[in-house]
Parts: C-alpha cells; structure tokens; sequence
C-alpha cells in the first residue's frame, strides 16, 4: 500500500464520523487524532472496532487541567491493515468527570475504565463492574493519585475493606481461596476458586497487590532518567520497555536513529525473547511435573543469559537502550560468537521439544486443557502467545514495524486450538523464527553510527512508542513536559491486555490444572503493578 492510497483510506475513514469529529489532526507520521463530544463516545468507538475493524491498543486518562482546564481521555485503536493508529480524544469537565462507558460493546475497554475511575476519579457510566480495580477495598474513594495535585509524597489513610471479591453460594459449590501470598517465590496474586469437587466452575482473580506508582513518579523526570524507570518496569522484558519508551520519545522528537543502531535494537529485542520462551517452555514442564524439561529449559535459559552478559555487560539486558540508539556496539568477533552459541542451544533445544512432544503423558496434560476461544481472544484483544495460539493473527513486528523490523522477515507463527498445547508449540516456533530472524540481522547489519543526539521537543507533544515483549505487544505513550521532562506517563503491557482473559480459560478444567493454564499465560504481575 503506497503512502498516497494509505492517507486517502484514513481520510475516508474520519470522513464517516461527520459532524460527531469536532477536529482531527495528524499527531505523528502513523496517528492521526480526532476529538469528539463524550457523549458520543459509545457510536465512534464502536464504529471503528466493529465497522471499521481496529482494536483498541490502549486507553489513557490525562489531567490536563493546567493546559486547558480539562481532564482528556485518550482512545487508541490500531488498524494494522494501514499500519496507522487512530486516537480518540475526549474532554471531561472537572465538575462533571463522568463519561459514556464503552465496556459493554468493547469488552477489552473494562480495566481501562475502571482505572482511570481509580487512579484519577475519571468514572464510566453504565460500566458493568464497579468494583476498584487497582487501589482495592481499603482506598478512600475520594484520593486520586494520577490527578496533579495529589502529593505522592503524603501517606493515605486506609479505610476498612470493602470486599471486592465475588461470593460463591450453594451448598455443592466449595470456596478455594489460593494467595496472594503464594507457596513459590513468585509476585502476589489472589485467585479464589468456586469448584464442585475438582472441577472449576468460576475463577476470580484478583491483582495489583504491589503496584509502585511508577507513572506518577515518573512525572517531572527528566526523559534520560525516566528511561531508568522504563527498564524496571519489568524484569524479564527489560529491553522491551526501554525500546518502547526510547521509541515514544524519539518519535516526539520526530528522530529515526541510526540504521546500525535499529538493527541492534532488533537483534537484542530477539535475544530477549528467545530467553524467555526456552525458559517459559521449561517453566510449562513444571505444571505437569516433567522434570526433564524443567532442568533443560533451565539450563538452556541460564547459557541464553551468560551470552547477553558477554555481548551486553548484563544477563537481562538492561543498559544497552539509551535515547537516540543504543550505549553499546557489537564487534565482528562478537557476532560470530553468538552463532556459534545459537548454534548449540538449536540443536539441544531441538532434542528437548522431541522428548517432550513424543511424551504421551506431556500431550495429554496440555491438549484440550485452558482452551481460550478467538471471540474470547479478539474480544479481550488479547497480544502474544496466546493471542496467536487462538487464532489472532497479531504481531506488532509485522503490523507496525520498528526498529529495524521493516526490512527483515518476521513469519508469523498462529495455531488455532487456544489450549495450552497450542501456546507452548507456538513458543517452540517462535524460538526457530527468532534464530532466523538473528542470523538476518548478522547477515544485513550496516556499519556506522549507534546513536544520534534527540532534539529538544516541544512541551506538551505527545507520541507512542511500541515493542513485541516475549508475552506480547507493549506501548508507552508519552506527553513531554517542559525542559524536556514527563508530563504524562502511561504504559500498557502485554499482561495487562491478557491477564482478564486467564479467568476465562479455567472453568471446565480440574483445580490442579489452574498451574498449568497459568504458565501457559506466563504473564508478568510486576507489568501490572507499574
């Protein structure tokens, strides 16, 4: 599609909003934003998923009362077919911050909507879950953390707990309340179960036990150091985050780095992701007790991490994004050894998926078990692994190329099945690509610079930057503040789009196989607790 037909189809598109568009304007080179009246929010989200085909790719609330009095409500929606974002922007009178809710049509919109209710008293009328989302039961209602004039500095007193956690009743139905504190060494989480004997017949899960205001005290850093704050987010999808803040902020300054530095950013996002999944994979081994996989996926995982150490100084790759490219070169020699290290971990790796896949035991523990439909999928527009086990042919790589994404070849891997057969096959083929994808860069990579100075940006200019995490897409969108600082921070990641799906997938299925179905998932609670 060529530039000319791409800006004529998006011109047609907003065409069809007529009067209910009060102005759009294009924000960057792949977004174009239109502003409308709240109350016809409900119409013009609905046109642009169900008619128009988008999916929402994040929403923001914003306090922008300082700029222009009002709070601003930010829809994205993607259409991956145009590799263009069209953002919908709403205005909220401070002493009317009430607006249409989009959840019942837009499923996928619920946390979105019950965050900005806790975070910036922003509420959603006719929304079909009141309950606080993030703050809990024991947050006054009436404290609002995202909103400027809350000091993050000064304590909050609790209230009593409301109790937010679903009651199960009937005299078969037995309540198995799991967490947050947990047996393993992992992040809190809540799961309270309602099973008739081992079957499950409702899961209700409960997260955001640990969140670290990290959007609120990021505001009024200055960018470089925000970018610290970026690669904490997450501690397995460090180089992720960095990549799409560093590529939210580039775009605000209206910056492409250098070739060389857009090929190493590939190169190691692909590093990342082959760690994680040969590792998740050994981690899936665990719910069905098939030790043999957990000890090889481990050792594999730990050789992946020693190699990020020699080439990036760092096993989780953490210090190698700065804003503009990146802080280290690789040399030949480097490359070469990283060929060779792939090269071994191939053909090992290759030996355990036949051992594991040949095994009847392994087969019959993952096929059929915590099977998520594509209308469950598409409706929570669920990203990564267990968007493509379901048939969701979504891969920001390939839709809305980055770095150097755009010049290589990216197979999309999809399986149909949903079940966690179908998403633990879809990371064994996603480590091959991930190799194919490595030795393109090694054989394309260009010579020059790995950085370039960012200009300065104007405050209050807003863009978005992107990455395909391990788990699956992220976004940060961006609103610099003066003397090029954060003035708004808002990070979506891939578990958040898909934790409100795991639920889902576990009624039918025996209590112990809500591990299982867990890992399958492999989804982050410290991306949600940002």
């Amino acid at each position: 599609m060529n530039q000319l037909s791409k800006k004529q189809l998006v011109a047609r598109l907003l065409q069809s909003f007529g009067k209910k568009m009060l102005s759009s304007r294009p924000v960057q080179e792949h977004e174009t934003e239109l502003v409308i009246d709240k109350a016809d929010l409900p119409e013009v989200c609905r046109t642009l998923v169900q008619e128009k085909k988008g999916r929402l790719f994040t929403m923001v609330g914003n306090d922008e009362r300082e700029l222009s009095g009002h709070f601003a409500l930010y829809y994205v929606f993607a259409f991956d077919q145009l590799q263009h974002l069209i953002t919908v922007k709403t205005l909220l009178e401070e002493a009317d911050p009430v607006f249409p809710s989009i959840s019942a049509q837009i499923p996928a919109a619920n946390w979105y909507e019950r965050e900005v209710k806790d975070l910036l008293g922003l509420r959603a009328l006719g929304h079909p879950d009141r309950r606080p989302l993030i703050l809990h039961g024991d947050w006054p209602e009436d404290q609002y953390p995202l909103r400027k004039d809350f000091s993050a500095a000064l304590p909050v007193s609790r209230q009593p707990d409301r109790g937010t956690s679903m009651q199960y009743s009937g005299r078969d139905v037995t309540e198995i309340p799991v967490g947050p504190i947990h047996a393993g060494i992992i992040e809190p989480g809540h799961f309270r179960f309602g099973a008739v004997g081992d079957t499950v017949l409702h899961l209700d899960a409960k997260l955001f036990y640990t969140h670290r205001g990290l959007e609120k005290s990021a505001e009024g850093l200055p960018l470089t150091k925000a970018l610290f704050t970026a690669e904490r987010i997450c501690g397995v999808c460090a180089l992720s985050h960095a990549v799409a803040f560093a590529q939210a902020v580039e775009a605000a300054a209206q910056l492409t780095p250098p070739p060389r530095a857009l090929y190493l950013r590939s190169l190691f996002l692909e590093l990342e992701r082959l760690y994680n999944h040969i590792g998740d994979l050994g981690n899936l081994c665990a719910g069905f007790g098939f030790a043999v996989g957990v000890s090889h996926g481990s050792r594999l995982r730990e050789q992946l991490q020693q190699l990020n150490e020699e080439l990036a100084g760092h096993r989780y790759l953490r210090g190698v994004i700065q804003l503009g490219g990146l802080r280290l070169d690789v040399t030949p020699a480097e490359l070469s050894r990283l060929l060779t290290v792939l090269e071994q971990v191939e053909a090992d790796f290759d030996e355990l998926m036949d051992i594991i896949l040949s095994h009847d035991i392994a087969l019959d523990r993952m096929a059929t078990t915590g099977v998520l439909s594509l209308q469950q999928a598409n409706d929570l527009e669920v990203v990564g692994v267990a968007a493509r086990a379901s048939g969701r042919a979504v891969d920001i790589r390939r839709s809305h190329p980055y770095a150097a994404y755009g010049q290589l070849d990216v197979p999309l891997v999809q399986y149909t099945q949903g079940d966690v057969l179908a998403r633990f096959k879809v990371r064994a083929e996603e480590v091959k690509t991930s190799l194919q994808i490595i030795r393109q860069i090694v054989c394309q990579i260009p010579a020059g610079a790995i950085w370039a100075p960012v200009p300065e940006i104007q405050p209050y200019t807003r863009a978005m930057g992107w990455a395909e995490s391990p788990r699956g897409e992220v976004c940060h969108w961006l609103m610099v503040g003066p003397e090029q600082t954060v003035f708004r921070y808002r990070i979506r990641s891939a578990a958040y789009s898909n934790w409100p799906a795991v639920p889902l997938t576990v009624p039918g299925n025996i209590v112990p196989d809500f591990p299982l179905i867990n890992k399958s998932f492999e989804l982050c609670y410290s991306c949600c607790d940002r």
